[in-house]
């Protein structure tokens, strides 16, 4: 199976001619007919069914075509990495939870972007539960997770900094007063919570639970300035990493209430055990080691 075998059933099976794959290939039409022969032969089966003039990928033509792809893709990076020894090039995809997006990543992506212009970011603001499943596959390269130690086969896991979270109230709410805060001080207040699949906020609400706390109004909002908005203005409480809340608190906006029992997740980067660790990718992980990693 060569290169120049995968490049020629690539552009048939985007084309969907044999015709048309020779014009763009300036190859004669025998030459493209003798490539998929070439590789059906060795694969032992057919790759494209062929109805007249119309060709149509089979299951296992489809089944190829994903290989194909990413061997090509590969082999392209492979190129210009030796093109080109001082710069890094090629692309890369990253997602994360808005807080990380937000409080985190800001210095790790513009670092990354000065030592390494010519690779392409690719960058996406989601849920942890989204990351997870875009992350196992294959959407994403990799993906930062704010939550509990995340253990799981088929994924690589690097924890790399404890983060605090609090609850948090107006400065002058009643609660501030306290000396200690409990379960049972916020029956009746609202709760803003941030979205379901976010990947802390069920660690409030099992809190509240296990005491049999359910009369409060929990207000579920999908973003975090929102949320902090509302309780400066005295519209209820708020269960935030303390990264998110820092400087309101230290402007006395927010108060961050006494609680019972301390709150704690992780930062953790997350990549999938069978990722190719492309340059671009490599780098892009020791950085954010580096520069997010415990001091």
């Amino acid at each position: 199976m060569e290169l120049q075998q995968l490049r020629t059933f690539q552009m048939v099976a985007q084309t969907l001619s044999f015709t048309r794959t020779a014009a763009l290939l300036n190859y004669a039409q025998s030459t493209v007919t003798a490539h998929i022969r070439e590789l059906e032969k060795e694969l032992g089966k057919p790759l494209f069914n062929r109805l007249g003039r119309q060709v149509q990928l089979t299951d296992a033509g489809k089944q190829l075509l994903w290989y194909a792809d990413k061997l090509l893709n590969l082999a392209g990076e492979a190129q210009a990495s030796m093109a080109n020894d001082r710069q890094l090039v090629g692309a890369i995809s990253i997602g994360a939870p808005e807080t990380i997006c937000t409080y985190r990543l800001p210095i790790v992506l513009r670092e990354f972007r000065q030592r390494h212009p010519q690779v392409q970011v690719s960058f996406r603001p989601m849920l942890d539960a989204d990351l997870y499943q875009h992350v196992r596959s294959g959407a994403l390269d990799v993906a930062f997770l704010l939550q509990e130690p995340l253990q799981s086969n088929g994924l690589i896991v690097d924890r790399l900094r404890e983060e605090r979270l609090l609850v948090v109230s107006a400065a002058d709410h009643r609660l501030s007063q306290f000396e200690q805060v409990g379960p049972d001080d916020v029956k009746g207040e609202t709760i803003f919570l941030t979205e379901s699949g976010c990947g802390y906020r069920h660690l409030f609400e099992r809190t509240l639970s296990r005491e049999g706390i359910f009369a409060i109004n929990k207000l579920e909002l999908n973003s975090v300035e929102v949320i902090k908005r509302c309780v400066i203005a005295g519209l209820g409480l708020a269960f935030l990493p303390e990264v998110a809340v820092a400087e309101e608190i230290g402007r006395g906006e927010l108060c961050s209430l006494k609680w019972t029992n301390a709150f704690r997740v992780y930062t953790q980067l997350v990549w999938h055990a069978d990722t190719w660790m492309s340059p671009p990718l490599s780098q892009f992980l020791n950085l954010s080691q580096t520069m997010l990693g415990a001091k």
